[in-house]
């Protein structure tokens, strides 16, 4: 249960290494390229759209390390953290995030959004999505609360014992906006990538009002809503102050999320990256709502919540750095107070971009992505082995490979992109897998040596590139 716990390898061979079950290497290995993925019958979830890209880009490529990377992390999500099932005549999907035998809306949702490009030529890979939906639509309507959820209500989860509203179904219930706008992001994508409204009914419309209903609720214009938490531990960041309901806010219209994607508590609960996904997610929804003919006033409400929000953002959502201009803060409080920092999980002020809230040549987000990437920020480290943000989830020191991914597919400089390749091959500690963070001086020393969702990210860039500029990937 501890997603902290580091990992040294250094001087050991590759067979020695410390994995996840199905994530050990083989013993029959005699390559430092051979696959890491496991047998075919020990695979969770086999997709031909994605074996046979895999086997393309391993083609084409001649970089013999990036390809053996690349095959062993874009169907790592399929691989080992997919159950699908049928539940009551419907498709039923239900995906752990690695090394914890738990949902996630967030990390479930990122874990399979490079796979919906390929869904129109496999059928089985769409079922397979549709079912995440309908699984998500039913963790909303148990608790939009909550961040991480069981399979089922007969699992005792580790955090049981939190001072909060637990029910059975649920892993952990840290309030995080972005785990909604997840949930939203993927019906929006699947419907655009595919056309099939199958998943829409009854039940994921109620699901959307549970959503509107959650964010209105953390605008906190009438005291602070229903949601509280505690946790009996010794790291600040797990827990809230002021018994339970966070730091205080004043109400102008932006949402409050009481933890950041990172799980970790928020220092202002005005998260600035989270309220740019709300916007672009809430306006997605309205428009299926719209064009579904479903209920026209529950889009409006949506459309009204988002635009709100957004007016809110360009007058709280800067900040002035010296040298540098205006640039969009971490959190703010609606009062006078800002924090200036970025963390290695996605949404970040890095990502947006990426999510679709701000161009990646608006002047704004350069500033932004300017000061990010130096030695202003406190949670941007440079070391031997690579540079990157970090964040106090796990230490000031450890790079997360996810946001130097992001640092990539933000930029619209090739050399930079190369840079960030580059280092994600230096940094992998000869697994071939992505972890959640590294070391900056010593990639040996590394957290969560099965993290399905870095795996499956660093899959959707090489692709991506693959597919856009394949000259920076050796194709």
């Amino acid at each position: 249960m501890n997603r902290r716990k580091f990992i040294r390898n250094a001087g050991l061979g590759l067979g020695a290494l410390t994995m996840a079950p199905n994530m050990a290497f083989a013993a029959k290995d005699v390559s430092p390229f051979t696959s890491h993925r496991p047998e075919k019958s020990k695979r969770h979830f086999t997709s031909k759209a994605i074996d046979k890209a895999v086997a393309a880009f391993k083609n084409d490529c001649s970089d013999p390390e990036l390809a053996w990377m690349f095959e062993n992390c874009f169907p790592n999500t399929l691989d080992t953290t997919v159950d699908h099932s049928i539940i009551d005549g419907k498709p039923d999907t239900f995906i752990i995030t690695g090394d914890i035998n738990a949902m996630w809306l967030r990390d479930s949702t990122a874990q399979v959004w490079p796979y919906l490009p390929f869904c129109q030529e496999d059928k089985k890979l769409k079922t397979m999505i549709h079912g995440l939906i309908n699984r998500q639509t039913k963790c909303i309507l148990i608790d939009p609360y909550a961040n991480a959820f069981n399979k089922d209500d007969k699992t005792v989860s580790h955090w049981a014992s939190d001072m909060t509203d637990m029910k059975p179904e649920l892993h952990e219930r840290k309030w995080e906006i972005d785990s909604l706008c997840y949930a939203m992001r993927l019906a929006h994508g699947y419907w655009k990538t595919t056309g099939d409204t199958t998943p829409f009914d009854a039940n994921w419309e109620q699901s959307i009002k549970a959503i509107v209903q959650t964010f209105k609720e953390q605008q906190r214009k009438d005291g602070n809503g229903p949601y509280s938490f505690m946790r009996k531990t010794n790291k600040q960041e797990d827990t809230l102050p002021l018994w339970g309901a966070g730091a205080p806010t004043k109400p102008v219209g932006l949402i409050c999320s009481m933890f950041r994607p990172s799980d970790d508590a928020t220092v202002f609960p005005f998260l600035i990256p989270s309220n740019y996904f709300a916007v672009e997610e809430l306006r997605h929804v309205a428009e299926m709502l719209k064009a579904m003919n479903m209920d026209q006033q529950l889009a409006k409400a949506c459309m009204d919540l988002a635009n709100e929000v957004d007016q809110a953002l360009k007058v709280y959502a800067r900040a002035e750095v010296k040298g540098i201009g205006t640039v969009i803060p971490f959190e703010v409080d609606g009062f006078v107070n800002q924090l200036l920092e970025d963390d290695g999980n996605i949404p970040s002020c890095l990502s947006l971009p990426y999510l679709g809230a701000i161009e990646k040549t608006d002047p704004l987000y350069l500033n932004t992505r300017k000061f990010l990437l130096s030695d202003m920020n406190p949670y941007f480290a440079k070391g031997k082995a690579g540079e990157g943000i970090t964040g106090p989830h796990v230490g000031k020191d450890n790079i997360w490979p996810m946001a130097i991914v992001m640092r990539a597919m933000t930029s619209t400089s090739d050399e930079e992109i190369k840079f960030c390749i580059d280092m994600l091959k230096k940094t992998h500690a000869g697994t071939g897998f992505m972890h959640e963070s590294f070391d900056k001086d010593d990639p040996t020393k590394f957290s969560r040596s099965w993290f399905a969702w870095a795996n499956t990210l660093f899959g959707e860039l090489i692709w991506d590139l693959y597919q856009q500029k394949p000259h920076l990937v050796s194709c």
